[in-house]
């Protein structure tokens, strides 16, 4: 008996056909030309309850936490830059004021 290939996508779809959609397990491995052992063995290693599964979603989870984090330091720096270039800017201006004998405008 020759051994077919199935891509991992492929088997992914297939455990979501069972495990989200409802279908038996027989009826989508006869539907997509596959054995009911391969289909069981594809929804013990990529079902929700699998090991794989798991992993995926905290890898998951850390990427949304870091993700958020670096939006966090990325404003923090965006705001950083912004006051000091505010400081720059007003340093240089009472600069000038100073040098033409010219009061600084009070705020």
């Amino acid at each position: 008996m020759s051994h077919k290939r199935y891509p991992e996508q492929f088997k992914i779809e297939a455990v979501k056909q069972v495990t989200v959609a409802g279908h038996s397990v027989a009826d989508v491995a006869q539907r997509l030309g596959t054995t009911t052992h391969s289909l069981y063995a594809w929804i013990k290693r990529y079902g929700p309850d699998s090991e794989e599964h798991l992993k995926k979603s905290a890898e998951s989870a850390e990427i949304r936490r870091l993700q958020k984090e670096l939006k966090r330091v990325t404003e923090e720096r965006d705001c950083s830059g912004q006051l000091k270039l505010a400081t720059i800017l007003e340093f240089n201006q009472n600069s000038r004021s100073d040098s033409l004998g010219v009061s600084p405008p009070l705020y």
